[in-house]
């Protein structure tokens, strides 16, 4: 497994971004596609249909997205990361404490809300007091779910020699990484 410090060997073309909800997967994305030149689709876009509701066709989109030649995403959806994790080239891992991601989680979702900001497909973020009542809340999925990628990530890392992971372990190491990543794509590799 590389840190932000470590080079990589060759140049991201399929790149997935794994981490607990908030901790800025989808942003990440878009920065590593934007710096490579390569489009980045939101999964989440891909999966929730209007009403929060999933879309029948998420795991054919999905194919369609992986066999294109160059893509970034997250790595999400039980259904969708064994495909995913089988046509990508790189894993970047935001493996953040859990007070940092949940903080991030919270005050990402009452901004939501407060502002009424529309999400894919038309849905917004429910009311702040279901958060109390709907046991799937995204806050309340945060917090369930606030570790499992610690076993996913490395049994991908062990189990796929031919993917690279990259676990960056703090906010801090995110644009290092990036600067790094910038450089190798500047230099030609």
């Amino acid at each position: 497994m590389l840190t932000h410090r470590d080079p990589l060997p060759t140049r991201p073309r399929r790149v997935l971004v794994a981490g607990v909800s908030g901790s800025g997967k989808t942003t990440l994305a878009g920065r590593i596609g934007a710096l490579l030149g390569v489009p980045h689709t939101e999964i989440d876009a891909l999966f929730h249909g209007p009403g929060w509701q999933p879309r029948a066709d998420f795991m054919d989109d999905v194919d369609r997205l992986t066999r294109a030649p160059g893509w970034v995403t997250e790595w999400q959806y039980p259904a969708a990361r064994p495909l995913l994790a089988q046509r990508a080239d790189t894993l970047v891992w935001l493996d953040f404490p859990v007070p940092v991601a949940m903080g991030r989680l919270v005050r990402r979702t009452v901004r939501r809300r407060l502002r009424r900001e529309e999400l894919r497909n038309g849905n917004l973020e429910a009311p702040l007091r279901t958060l109390f009542t709907d046991p799937d809340h995204i806050i309340r999925w945060g917090w369930q779910t606030r570790h499992l990628y610690r076993s996913l990530v490395p049994a991908l890392d062990r189990g796929d020699p031919g993917l690279r992971v990259v676990r960056l372990a703090s906010p801090r190491e995110v644009e290092p990484w990036l600067r790094n990543l910038q450089l190798s794509a500047t230099s030609g590799w």
